[in-house]
């Protein structure tokens, strides 16, 4: 098999005679590739725990304005006129498939040390209706309405102190006892939830923050927003609950990712120098090789894909190590504060094929243009010049 007419053995005989300078080269490569994929795959992790739970079918109503629930604000009067106003909620057996909803960032202690902000959303029972079996009990029970009672995501169990099952939780100065602990597909399992009614009058709230509702099959969000615009008793906007969780990534996915990307380009910057430094001192080093090549006919473009097929070879080499160093990391669960809401958000890493094929792909540029000068002299080199190097 050839590459620009040269066998592509002659490359492969070449990084192996060269052991020492190849191993450097693709371990520089594999380190960048390794923080750019941890980097890529958090930001995977943290969008898709948001995405992953959200609903075209399922609408969030909110204050005109507001770019998050917890700057929006709804009250009691306007949640009424809201649910029992729109003809495009879909209706349950007891009612309209709407549901009223607080939402409140409280500081609460970490089991490890420090503070946190903890997300607490007081629900009505139409909540569960609407979310169905996407939220799940795993231990204990629902809380009772109208009592002091809570249930707790099942992330929040091993970060934070009193959400173990039976704790007490001192919401405000009103002690709530922990009745059970859920799962969820996505942001939920983050947040502490219980009665609505009962956490307005604990957290001193006089307002909701949201509402959720279930439209009708065939309804357009856009006409339903259209209306609401024109709505004198509750002006609001609304968008699907996939598209509102989406927004609530921007600002942590765009860090993650502006954070990678400058990491990137300074230790890629390094594995180009390394790269480039290796490669130039083979052409040395291989004068003679070159001008025997020459000689035998192989024309310039033909020395200088083979060198370059070299450097492209080094950098995929150190973009699949790359890979296998951080893959064990999939599927590890982290946290941090998303930057939208101020709030805990726990996630996992996620090496999705998106985030392998970039990080594999970055690290072959960085091969290819680590390589690109080493080659272009070598293509220079006349069949005398070589040999007489040599």
């Amino acid at each position: 098999m050839r590459f620009g007419n040269v066998p592509l053995s002659y490359n492969f005989r070449s990084l192996l005679v060269r052991k020492s300078s190849t191993l450097l080269t693709v371990f520089s490569i594999a380190a960048t590739v390794a923080v750019l994929a941890s980097l890529l795959a958090l930001q995977s992790g943290f969008a898709t725990a948001f995405s992953s739970q959200g609903r075209e079918d399922l609408v969030v109503f909110m204050r005109q304005g507001a770019t998050s629930e917890g700057e929006s604000a709804f009250p009691r009067a306007s949640t009424e006129i809201l649910i029992k106003g729109s003809p495009e909620i879909a209706s349950g057996p007891e009612g309209p498939l709407a549901s009223a909803e607080l939402y409140l960032a409280l500081r609460q202690y970490k089991l490890d040390g420090g503070e946190t902000n903890v997300p607490i959303r007081g629900v009505q029972s139409t909540t569960f209706d609407i979310h169905g079996d996407s939220l799940q009990l795993i231990e204990g029970r629902r809380f009772t309405p109208g009592a002091d009672e809570i249930i707790v995501g099942k992330a929040l169990v091993d970060r934070v102190r009193n959400c173990r099952l039976d704790d007490v939780l001192v919401l405000n100065t009103t002690p709530f006892r922990v009745v059970g602990v859920f799962d969820s597909r996505g942001a939920h399992v983050t947040e502490i939830w219980g009665d609505a009614d009962r956490l307005l009058q604990a957290l001193d709230r006089p307002v909701f923050n949201r509402v959720i509702g279930q439209i009708q099959p065939g309804v357009s969000v856009d006409a339903l927003q259209e209306r609401l615009d024109d709505d004198p008793r509750v002006p609001c906007q609304v968008s699907t609950e996939k598209a509102y969780l989406e927004s609530q990534t921007l600002y942590l996915s765009g860090l993650l990712i502006g954070l990678g990307t400058f990491l990137a380009a300074i230790m890629g910057g390094a594995a180009v120098l390394t790269g480039t430094n290796s490669l130039l001192a083979a052409v040395s080093a291989r004068g003679h090789e070159i001008g025997i090549l020459r000689s035998l006919g192989f024309s310039p473009r033909a020395v200088f894909f083979s060198f370059l097929f070299e450097a492209l070879l080094l950098g995929l080499i150190g973009g699949l190590l790359g890979c296998l160093l951080v893959l064990p990391l999939n599927g590890l669960q982290t946290g941090t504060t998303n930057f939208q809401t101020f709030t805990e958000t726990s996630f996992a890493f996620r090496f999705s094929p998106v985030v392998l094929v970039s990080a594999v792909v970055f690290a072959c540029l960085l091969g290819l243009v680590g390589g690109a000068i080493p080659a272009f002299k070598a293509a220079r080199m006349s069949p005398t010049q070589a040999l007489r190097r040599g």
